[in-house]
């Protein structure tokens, strides 16, 4: 039997995760899903399709739909949701989970890979994050947790758009780019979202692609010249030319991203030692990172990627023939020590 995949959907109050789950509920997409909420909030989903009073902790929908309140452990109620799938009392092919607006979905994620009866059954997808674009500055400055739902993102969702300025708009979205350069953004209309946007997007699967914008990583010392830097805010300026409009500059996130580049091929003992001591170490503050590697000695690309203090490789394609082979890196963490980090990684170069 194949893994059910999972998705969890984050982001701060008001920002459309309400809008999203409805779609998902009541469209009629052909496709039976669970979907999990850990909260009952005010602006939940509870108002118009969940009857807070029922004995029932879960309801099947009329299009196919399972709705769950999670009033227990997020692993027991995956673990009953499997159960009664198998047993054949309930049909459902996939799992959405709301994360209430200031959860850290660090640990949520973590269940899929710690807990082995979990792992067996579920697939994690992706996590989507929610970002309202009228009030996403001011929830990014005041809410590490807001930072770090950004941080997790495999994909990003800026809503509410039409309430700001083109200006403010771009400036959000530089802001979280420099966050979280691995998460495409997309802007939509309230949580209004095609279903296949949000579906097996894969964010968690080990491949070798690294999906950084490429003028991101050109951007590495944040020049801001010519189209490198048009790229990012959507204006463009000639060469050397200032440009006037708010960036991410006033804002110094603690929640921050860098990139590791090297055409030298990687020691992979060396490597191993170095990333396990600072996974050790700084775990807690390392949200996600991937990474695309040249391994001595090896005609193939090694893929690992990790969330916290969990981490995973695999063994790639094999490089292309005329192919550079270049590692590529990228970090999403809570300050963490880029200096460190990098020299680090310098001294287990091949």
């Amino acid at each position: 039997m194949s893994l059910i995949p999972v998705t969890i959907l984050t982001g701060f109050l008001g920002s459309g995760k309400t809008t999203l789950l409805k779609r998902v509920l009541t469209e009629a997409h052909g496709q039976r899903i669970a979907v999990i909420e850990n909260e009952f909030g005010e602006e939940n989903i509870d108002n118009d399709i969940l009857v807070a009073d029922t004995e029932e902790h879960i309801v099947q929908m009329s299009n196919g739909c399972v709705c769950c309140t999670i009033r227990e452990d997020l692993r027991e109620t995956l673990a009953d949701l499997a159960k009664q799938r198998k047993a054949g009392t309930l049909n459902f092919e996939r799992v959405v989970i709301e994360t209430t607006g200031v959860a850290d979905p660090g640990p949520v994620a973590q269940t899929f890979f710690m807990d082995d009866e979990i792992a067996e059954l579920y697939l994690l997808d992706s996590i989507l994050t929610l970002v309202d674009a009228k009030h996403g500055e001011q929830q990014l400055d005041q809410r590490q947790e807001a930072r770090r739902q950004v941080g997790f993102a495999d994909q990003i969702f800026i809503s509410k758009t039409d309430l700001v300025t083109e200006d403010e708009a771009n400036a959000l979205a530089h802001r979280i780019k420099h966050m979280n350069p691995r998460a495409p953004q997309k802007r939509v209309h309230f949580g209004e979202v095609p279903i296949a946007e949000v579906f097996d997007l894969k964010g968690f699967n080990l491949n070798a692609k690294l999906d950084i914008d490429p003028d991101f990583l050109k951007d590495d010392a944040h020049s801001h010249h010519g189209h490198q830097h048009s790229h990012d805010c959507g204006h463009d300026h000639a060469d050397g030319e200032a440009c006037h409009h708010p960036h991410h500059h006033a804002h110094d996130d603690d929640v921050k991203s860098f990139v590791y580049k090297s055409h030298k091929p990687f020691n992979a003992t060396k490597l191993e030692d170095f990333l396990g001591s600072m996974v050790q170490i700084y775990g807690p503050r390392m949200l996600r990172y991937k990474g695309v590697l040249h391994v001595s000695g090896m005609d193939r690309k090694v893929v690992f990627q990790g969330v916290h203090q969990l981490m995973g490789s695999d063994v790639g394609p094999k490089w292309a023939a005329g192919e550079p082979k270049i590692s590529k890196m990228v970090f999403i963490g809570i300050e963490l020590p880029q200096d460190l980090f990098k020299a680090g990684l310098d001294q287990c170069l091949a």
